[in-house]
């Protein structure tokens, strides 16, 4: 052996964390090191040259191991691994002075675990079942034993090496791991869970007999079917469609169902079930239903008198409601929707109807909500108001009509209303209520239940006041629509009737009333000849809605033409309007404009801005753009009129807007012109060359998802190529 071999062994005797010892054929110690000494609390010299049941000071539990892991080892001629185990109690921690000769016998009589491979008389003679013992403070340290033959040249075995390795971190783990199952074993037993466990595809793997003691199965019978297979029929489907979504998704499973009983009676639970993963596998599934009849039945109980003594404080805020939502509804057609569905939520009714009278107060129409479509009831258009049915009798009498059953109907109307409403539903009570403005009827509402309904008392102060809000609402919003009718009509009469036809240019246009509120603005457009045979093209925008705006708009538009007939030129027309506007129009108002004058044979033209947005060029053969024009002010503000000439080439189109189509209020004006400058860039070159296309297609891409809040106006001039 060299030195270098001799410095290694030095080191491994003297210095190695793990134990070492060599043994020879007669099984005495033959070499210790440092390590080993510690461990056993014998010093080497006590040792050197006897056997573990002659130097170890136990009660012969260890050496009798140790010499049976030994004679095996030696006998077979093969290693034995991880045979035994030592648990040694660290000396000197928590107060306590002991020596390491005391700590290893404190730690031997408590018990020596393990045992030869194959041979459980180790852990039979420590008095103790295989595993770890694990002292509160924490201060026991495991040692497992392994033995290897030691083989001369010849391959005949001269010794056993022993070496012993600390497993105490190992060992703990495992004890956590243990208390966990064992909380866990007993929290399940603790609580009202049931635990099943199945196989990756969901198959039974397992006897549940908690389960079973419930559902009263068989042993086979859980087997085949599982837990499913007790599941209520309504509940069926939802949870095994359920289940078996998880099971290929291979993610966590919750549901509630109701379970049949050994008694045949149902049982509501809750189950959460989680697949067990082996690295990238799910190797099982657990399961854990918990019984919450009793929590259904206490929510459900007072859920029920919730719903009692909360019913007049929740039809007190349907009214409070109904008069918030009726501010906000400007047409006859949603205050009609506002109230029967605030109807509907406060009394249960299955079906609402409203009928107003009309001119001669003969016939009752009824009116539709906005935005939706009755599909259980198709309506008659009038119904007569000396027919004999609810709506009527609640007009004729001005009092409300109630029939809780089919028999009450036909008692006070002599029949019933099959003749009038077509039902996809049988109803079985209905109420109508008229509606008084100023005490005189102008229409009623119909309420029905596909149910005998008997209507209480405050049910009906209830419905009286939600009457009387309804023709309110009523009454206001047909004053609205009327004036919205005279504001539109007004505003579409200033609006040229038709645009000019042009040899070499085509025009189209287009206005769109907002939709938010229903009301009329002041956006306008125009086109007319010159003398001169150039067209003059203006768009324009007076601030404000209903007839003011209009009527602003009619007077900006007269103006403007009539200054053009005296000097079309842009420049001078805005100047003029900025002189007119400064006389007669109000500081607040505020209007822009933008003006030009084309030669229909060339496309050459001349522009002035007043603050209106820039016009789109569009052209087939180059990318969208908007004019670079400077916009100017407002009318009637300071401003130094410019004009700027343009030329509106062979297959090209100049479009004019108002604001209403770029800017809304979720989109700024400056995102509104980018996305028009990209709807245009997007449109086929089918609808770039007709301008009664590319009005449309505009308009529809820009307002596509958004609430219209705001007049759009659209004007397009398209110089079309010159025909062979």
């Amino acid at each position: 052996m060299d030195s270098s071999d001799i410095a290694l062994f030095e080191t491994l005797i003297k210095e190695a964390s793990i134990g070492f010892a060599f043994f020879d054929a007669q099984l005495k110690f033959r070499r210790v090191n440092e390590t080993l000494v510690e461990i056993h609390g014998v010093p080497a010299d006590e040792l050197i040259g006897r056997r573990p049941a002659e130097a170890l000071p136990d009660d012969g539990a260890t050496a009798t191991a140790m010499e049976s892991a030994l004679r095996k080892a030696l006998e077979e001629g093969q290693a034995v691994i991880d045979a035994f185990d030592l648990a040694v109690e660290a000396a000197g921690q928590g107060g306590d002075e002991a020596s390491a000769e005391d700590g290893a016998a404190a730690g031997v009589a408590g018990g020596v675990t393990g045992g030869v491979a194959g041979g459980a008389e180790g852990g039979a003679a420590g008095g103790a079942a295989p595993g770890v013992v694990v002292e509160p403070a924490d201060r026991t340290r495991h040692w497992a034993y392994s033995w290897f033959p030691s083989r001369g040249p010849d391959g005949k075995v001269l010794g056993i090496v022993l070496i012993v390795v600390d497993v105490s971190e190992r060992r703990r783990a495992e004890e956590v791991i243990r208390r966990k199952e064992e909380r866990y074993r007993s929290l399940v037993e603790a609580s009202s869970q049931v635990v099943w466990v199945t196989l990756p595809d969901g198959q039974v793997a397992d006897d549940a007999p908690e389960w079973r003691a419930i559902t009263g199965q068989t042993i086979d019978d859980y087997l085949a079917s599982g837990w499913l297979a007790v599941i209520h029929p309504e509940d069926h489907q939802r949870v095994e469609a359920g289940w078996h979504e998880c099971l290929r998704a291979n993610r966590v499973f919750e549901a509630n169902y109701r379970v049949r009983t050994r008694s045949g009676n149902y049982r509501h639970y809750d189950v959460r079930a989680v697949p067990i993963w082996r690295g990238e596998d799910v190797v099982e599934w657990v399961g854990a239903n918990t019984d919450v009849t009793g929590q259904r039945e206490a929510e459900e109980m007072r859920g029920r008198l919730t719903e009692q003594l909360s019913a007049a404080a929740l039809r007190t805020a349907r009214l409070q409601q109904a008069t918030s939502m009726l501010a906000e509804a400007l047409t006859v057609a949603q205050v009609v929707q506002v109230i029967t569905e605030v109807g509907r939520s406060a009394i249960g009714a299955d079906q609402s109807a409203v009928a107003l009278l009309n001119d001669d107060k003969l016939l009752l129409r009824i009116i539709m909500p906005s935005g939706t479509q009755d599909v259980a009831l198709a309506t008659p258009d009038d119904i007569q108001v000396s027919d004999q049915t609810v709506m009527s009798v609640a007009v004729r009498e001005s009092r409300p009509f109630l029939a809780e059953n089919p028999d009450s109907l036909r008692m006070q109307l002599g029949g019933d209303e099959t003749g009038l409403f077509a039902r996809q539903i049988e109803e079985r009570a209905w109420v109508g209520l008229p509606l008084l403005a100023a005490g005189a009827a102008i229409g009623a509402l119909r309420f029905s239940f596909m149910r005998p309904r008997e209507i209480t008392e405050e049910e009906r102060v209830f419905l009286e006041a939600l009457a009387g809000q309804c023709a309110l609402a009523v009454e206001r919003a047909l004053l609205f629509e009327r004036e919205h009718k005279t504001a539109e009509e007004l505003q579409r009469s200033l609006l040229p009737s038709d645009l000019p036809q042009l040899s070499n240019m085509q025009l189209a246009a287009r206005y769109h009333p907002a939709t938010r509120h229903v009301q009329v603005g002041g956006d306008w457009y125009d086109a007319f000849r010159l003398p001169d045979d150039r067209l003059a093209i203006a768009v324009g925008d007076v601030m404000g809605k209903g007839v003011l705006a209009a009527a602003g708009m009619g007077r900006v538009r007269n103006a403007l033409r009539a200054l053009a007939l005296n000097d079309p030129r842009p420049a001078a027309v805005l100047a003029g309007l900025d002189r007119l506007f400064s006389a007669t129009e109000d500081e607040e108002q505020f209007t822009t404009v933008a003006y030009a004058v084309i030669d229909p044979e060339t496309g050459v033209g001349v522009l002035s801005n007043a603050g209106h947005p820039p016009p789109l060029l569009i052209s087939p053969d180059a990318p969208a753009r908007l004019s670079a024009s400077e916009p100017g002010t407002p009318l009637g503000w300071p401003s130094q009129r410019q004009q700027t000439s343009f030329s509106i080439e062979t297959g090209n189109t100049v479009v004019f807007y108002s604001d209403g189509l770029v800017e809304n209020r979720r989109r700024g004006v400056d995102a509104g012109l980018d996305e028009l400058v990209g709807v245009a860039a997007d449109a086929p070159p089918e609808v770039v060359a007709d301008p009664e296309i590319i009005v449309d297609f505009l308009v529809d891409r820009m307002l596509a998802g958004y609430e219209q809040d705001d007049d759009v106006t659209v004007l397009a001039l398209h110089v079309p190529p010159k025909t062979a």
